[in-house]
Parts: C-alpha cells; sequence; structure tokens
C-alpha cells in the first residue's frame, strides 16, 4: 500500500478516535449539583425512577428527537419542573416558540435553579444547562432567544413535568 495512503488513514482513524472520545467524554459523569438542597442519589436509584428514555437525557446527557415532546407545542398557563426531582424551574410565561422542536424559554424561573457548565461533547463548545438541585442534563443555552435575555434555553421535553399554576 502507498505510504501517503496508509498515512491518509491513520490520520482519518486518528481524528476519528479523537472526535468520537471527546463525542462521549463526560457522557457517564453528571455534574455536581449547586444547591444546598441538593439531591443525590446512585445511578441505581434514578435508573429505577426514571423510564429508560428519561434516563437516557437526565443521567446520561443524552438529547430527544425534535418535536417528539408535547411541551414544544404546549401554550397552556403552567410551571415546568425537573422531571427527575421536581424542583422548579421554568414560566410558561417565558416560554416561546423557537421553531427548533425543543421547548425553548428565554430564562428560568431564578438563575439558581438552573447551573451551567460548558460542554464539548460531539465536537462542539456549547453550554450545558442542569438541574442546580439534582445535577440531571436539561439541554442548551444559545444566545439567539428574544428579549429580553437574548436567551434561547432549549430544553429536552423529557427533562420537564408541567404542573398547574397555583390558583390565587
Amino acid at each position: 500500500m502507498d505510504r501517503a495512503l496508509v498515512l491518509a488513514l491513520a490520520g482519518a482513524v486518528t481524528l476519528g478516535v479523537a472526535v468520537f472520545g471527546s463525542a462521549l467524554a463526560g457522557r457517564d459523569k453528571t455534574p455536581e449539583p449547586s444547591r444546598p438542597d441538593r439531591i443525590e442519589k446512585t445511578e441505581e436509584a434514578w435508573r429505577a425512577q426514571l423510564s429508560p428514555e428519561a434516563f437516557h437525557v437526565l443521567r446520561e446527557r443524552g438529547t430527544e428527537r425534535p418535536f417528539s415532546s408535547p411541551y414544544s407545542a404546549d401554550h397552556d398557563p403552567g410551571i415546568y419542573t425537573c422531571a427527575a426531582c421536581g424542583l422548579e424551574l421554568y414560566h410558561s410565561d417565558h416560554k416561546f416558540d423557537s421553531g427548533t422542536g425543543w421547548p425553548s424559554f428565554y430564562q428560568a424561573i431564578d438563575k439558581d435553579r438552573v447551573d451551567r457548565r460548558r460542554d464539548t461533547t460531539l465536537g462542539m463548545v456549547r453550554t450545558e444547562l442542569t438541574c442546580a438541585r439534582c445535577g440531571s442534563h436539561l439541554g442548551h443555552v444559545f444566545s439567539d432567544g428574544p428579549r429580553p435575555t437574548g436567551e434561547r434555553h432549549c430544553i429536552n421535553g423529557l427533562s420537564l413535568d408541567k404542573k398547574p399554576l397555583p390558583t390565587p
């Protein structure tokens, strides 16, 4: 085999391993939650509590298919909570239709409800959003949202539950 071809193949394999390896790096590590009332469970306990799909998204940092969540098109008033621990995360007043196929919000109920961390999986640099109480993966934040924040919290519907607004 030609030396140039061998070197090209070796380079492609090395690049593939680097990209694939970095894409999976940290996938099984859930960030440490930041709140004093944090909830810690073993992965086995989370697996017993959550559906396989929700476990994949919340604990393994997966992503659901776009437009697969009923919350994507939901416009009814309510409070969106973490599907793993029940922490109130987002208010329906802060939800908007981003056209991306995932529920989108321009801000959390309070900044201490959602933690941010650098995410370099899949060869991209993004900001991951996790629940500040249990560390579960919610989605990512982008800078193409509406006013007043300019942020788009792109959240997996499987990361959320919804409860009605309290009646006055």
